[in-house]
């Protein structure tokens, strides 16, 4: 008696467990195909822009720096000690400002990089978000890769054409 009635609750529990399954409507997120979208290849030309004039202005200094190093090699022997230490410490103090403004931008474009990212993951959630409610869905999945058996399951287009151009 004892084992019919735990036998009953078992396949009871299943048979719940199933219907429930069967109510929930899953939908799924590709980041990849996201990230290749033109709206975030927009916020790339808008860093690319925004950080053209300073890396031009890094590769003008660096080719000065060149151009200084080469003549100071070429004039070292006709120069006086002092005149070839003076500008050799010259040349490195300008070496030196040239690594710091190119760390400092490296950072400073990594950080930007990180909020564009930041930002078009927000338009994400919200169509993701307006999607899920309009159309009913329990749970969205975000990720890289997932196998998705049903066609209605993956709502990457959707969100593409959700987020504003």
């Amino acid at each position: 008696m004892k084992k019919w009635l735990t036998l009953t609750m078992l396949l009871s529990s299943c048979l719940l467990c199933a219907q429930a399954h069967a109510a929930t409507k899953i939908g799924y997120i590709q980041l990849v195909k996201i990230m290749q979208s033109p709206q975030a290849d927009e916020s790339g030309k808008l860093l690319l822009k925004e950080f053209s004039g300073r890396q031009a202005a890094l590769e003008k200094l660096k080719k000065e720096i060149d151009a200084k190093e080469a003549a100071l090699s070429k004039e070292s022997a006709k120069l006086a000690k002092a005149d070839f230490d003076k500008r050799t410490e010259a040349l490195n103090n300008q070496k030196v400002d040239y690594n710091r403004k190119q760390r400092e931008l490296a950072e400073d474009f990594e950080l930007r990089k990180e909020q564009e990212r930041n930002k078009l993951q927000d338009r994400v959630n919200k169509a993701v978000e307006s999607i899920a409610k309009a159309e009913g869905y329990d749970l969205v999945l975000y990720g890289t890769a997932a196998y998705v058996g049903k066609k209605g399951v993956d709502i990457t287009d959707k969100a593409l054409k959700a987020l504003p151009k």
